[in-house]
């Protein structure tokens, strides 16, 4: 919030309160001008917060209805009307008020309840639909395209970040390899936080907090050790120790999960140990995506993330890292080394298509399956290495690739691969081109049915949190609730 708008809230606020005490005095607004020699025509300013009082004049006022300068510059709104006409006159004039072309309402003591009542609930509804409006795939395309460019201008490192995982991971006792499920749930413990698993999560959380009572609710492991549950408990924590808020936007969540999910990985493999280990495998010539993601017990797309959260400020090498599905669309990517991901006309990777000639796709034709397959790519910004690693969901194959330029092969294992492929991308004569005459030939005979991806019109639910059912929740918490202890219980 701008100094300016955070100012005009409190006039509009001290406003309604010298209102309420002047009247519960019954006192005019003539005739609490004449007894602090000022206009009425001031004073009606003032209370409607278009006009801040001298220091002085606000002195006088207190003193007439017998309240203290504190009493009248506090925060609360005196009443529940009072607090309804404060609602009114910021909503009326906000930017979205401005948008309708419609004058305001004033809130005069002569508005009914019921009127004022209704009023307001039109604003909050009428402020829920824009911002359900704006939790759309567009507006969350536009933020994430602003959050890539941000972590790469930073190397895609967060130190604050990385101080506060390594404090709390060390604290818990962890001391190297893989983070241990008692280590993460003696870190919720730091919090007052106990990790309670459970089967009926709501459909639209991955994990539920219940601050009250100090609770955090996990699904159940889906196999035995069920390591991905570290990480949502985590993320989970990170709310908390980063202290976040309720997110105002598509922006903020985006931002929120951005946060908690580096967090988790910092704690899963912390900066220390992993940097020494990275270290050592570089001066051994022989870093891999697949080692460190044994090292420290995660899956390959996490470790590939983390490790370029390292490889530039730590290991000096740029790098970009790529998610492809396998149709060869780019899920997630990310570069600081001079790779041109994909783009369309608002800077947006995701769901754009990946040359067929890059490692992410060449991979999917790669046999073994179970190690790195290695490739050199020449483009128009130059050769680069990559690792890829395929796997497979419930959704479809996809693809994890790490890559460098070429002059930083050299410290990888798989530098010494033959497969080289040229790619001209983003020219469409590279791989989006039918091969001949084939275009002429079936453009008028072929009639495909695309395949629609729904989520791509689809709003978010309405929620205090983007994408989750509230009532949903608030269910769940209310079966979950430790009982109230009965008269004469502990």
């Amino acid at each position: 919030m701008t100094p300016e708008k955070s100012n005009q809230t409190d006039l509009i606020t001290l406003g309604r309160r010298i209102r309420h005490h002047r009247t519960a005095r019954g006192l005019t607004l003539d005739a609490l001008g004449a007894e602090v020699g000022v206009a009425p025509s001031l004073l009606s300013m003032i209370e409607n917060g278009r006009r801040e009082p001298r220091l002085t004049l606000l002195h006088q006022i207190a003193t007439a209805v017998d309240v203290s300068v504190p009493d009248l510059l506090t925060d609360e709104a005196p009443s529940h009307r009072a607090g309804l006409e404060i609602e009114l006159d910021r909503a009326q004039r906000g930017p979205l008020y401005a948008t309708l072309g419609l004058p305001p309402v004033p809130s005069s003591r002569r508005m009914p309840l019921a009127v004022l009542e209704n009023l307001v609930g039109l604003h909050r509804e009428l402020q829920r639909r824009a911002t359900e409006a704006i939790a759309t795939p567009e507006e969350a395309r536009r933020a994430n395209t602003e959050l890539r460019l941000e972590r790469q201008a930073r190397d895609n490192y967060l130190p604050d970040i990385e101080a506060h995982a390594e404090a709390m991971s060390r604290e818990a006792g962890y001391l190297n390899g893989p983070l241990t499920h008692r280590t993460v749930a003696r870190m919720a413990e730091q919090l007052g936080f106990t990790i309670i698993h459970v089967a009926d999560l709501p459909h639209s959380t991955r994990t539920v907090t219940d601050l009250a009572n100090g609770r955090i609710y996990l699904p159940p492991a889906s196999i035995p050790g069920g390591h991905g549950l570290r990480s949502l408990a985590l993320q989970a924590i990170a709310h908390r120790v980063l202290g976040h808020e309720r997110p105002t936007s598509y922006a903020d969540f985006l931002r929120q999960r951005v946060e908690i999910t580096y967090f988790a990985a910092c704690c899963l493999m912390p900066e220390t140990a992993a940097v020494e280990f990275l270290e050592d495998r570089k001066r051994a010539r022989d870093l891999a995506v697949e080692d460190f993601r044994d090292a420290f017990g995660v899956t390959h797309e996490a470790a590939a993330q983390r490790f370029t959260n390292l490889a530039t400020r730590h290991l000096q090498i740029p790098v970009h890292f790529l998610r492809v599905g396998d149709d060869g669309a780019l899920f997630r990517g990310y570069a600081n080394d001079g790779l041109p991901l994909p783009a369309d006309v608002t800077g947006a990777i995701e769901g754009q298509m990946v040359c067929r000639w890059w490692a992410a796709r060449v991979g999917f034709g790669h046999r073994d399956r179970a190690t790195e397959s290695y490739q050199y790519t020449d483009t128009p910004a130059g050769t680069f290495w990559c690792s890829t690693q395929t796997g497979s969901t419930t959704g479809g194959e996809f693809s994890i690739t790490v890559g460098t330029p070429f002059s930083s092969a050299k410290w990888f294992r798989g530098r010494d691969t033959t497969v080289r492929h040229s790619s001209t991308c983003p020219d469409e004569a590279c791989c989006r081109r039918p091969e001949g005459d084939a275009a002429e030939r079936w453009a008028p005979a072929a009639w495909p049915s695309a395949r629609m991806h729904q989520q791509v019109l689809a709003a978010l639910p309405r929620g205090a949190f983007p994408g989750v059912d509230d009532a949903e929740v608030y269910r769940f918490l209310e079966r979950h609730a430790p009982a109230e202890p009965q008269d004469g219980e502990a």
